[in-house]
């Protein structure tokens, strides 16, 4: 979907413990460069060259890939990425989140008790491969490379120019985007829409939610109208007013 010039929210539904999910990572383009905001669960390596080719920029632009922290739902497809021939691609993250996504530290997330947790929560009725392979990808997530450790504070010429947010709570190293020129968030998982309304992250998979919650108000500052979330898609409505109300507690 295209949201403003120079960004486009991609749209990738893949299939996930025995059910659909629908992820939106970002693509930042500015006629030269490509830009991606993370990258998916494993195994999307073609559904993002389609989005590309449905976003109308060339697969051999890309040439940096944001990630805005660990969890296996944004780095699965880094790998491939970077094994990907005509592309030459730099990949930045937060330095609390580098060790993670190059597979020096398991991820945070991925303790013993939460994948006994996940594999009690496969349906019945998916095929015993399946999920002996997805639980072998949990146990081993993907492994991939990061080129340049943020601190959370930097500004890029993408798209215009966009600034990074560094939001800690559901991840030690969580990064949002603001991009100034169409006053839009790339919030990441920092906040998620439901129903067609703005929540904070889904407090299952967010270790440290009063942290998250108040990481919020980080984003105070900015002049909001959309908000792109990687759970949930695209926001449009008081942002500001109903950030500030989740930051307070009182959403």
């Amino acid at each position: 979907m295209h949201i403003a010039k120079g960004i486009e929210m991609l749209e990738i539904t893949v299939p996930v413990m025995g059910r659909t999910d629908t992820i939106y990572p970002t693509l930042l383009w500015d006629g030269e460069v490509a830009v991606l905001v993370d990258t998916g669960y494993p195994g999307l390596l073609e559904a993002f060259k389609q989005a590309f080719s449905e976003a109308s920029v060339p697969w051999n632009h890309l040439s940096t890939i944001l990630i805005t922290h660990q969890d296996i739902d944004h780095i699965g497809t880094l790998p491939a990425l970077l094994e990907q021939p005509e592309l030459r691609i730099k990949v930045l993250a937060h330095e609390s989140e580098s060790e993670y996504i190059e597979g020096h530290k398991m991820l945070l997330k991925h303790t013993p008790e939460a994948l006994a947790a996940a594999e009690a929560m496969l349906p019945p009725s998916l095929p015993e491969e399946w999920k002996r392979s997805f639980l072998y990808a949990l146990a081993h997530p993907p492994r991939g490379r990061v080129d340049e450790s943020l601190t959370g504070e930097e500004q890029f010429p993408w798209a215009g120019g966009v600034s990074l947010i560094h939001t800690p709570g559901h991840s030690p190293g969580h990064l949002g985007l603001y991009h100034p020129q169409s006053r839009t968030l790339i919030a990441a998982d920092a906040l998620t829409v439901r129903g067609g309304e703005l929540y904070g992250p889904n407090p299952e998979a967010t270790p440290d939610m009063l942290l998250a919650l108040s990481s919020l108000r980080k984003f105070a500052g900015y002049e909001i109208e959309k908000v792109i979330c990687y759970h949930g898609g695209l926001y449009r409505g008081d942002a500001r007013r109903r950030i500030t109300a989740l930051a307070e507690g009182r959403a």
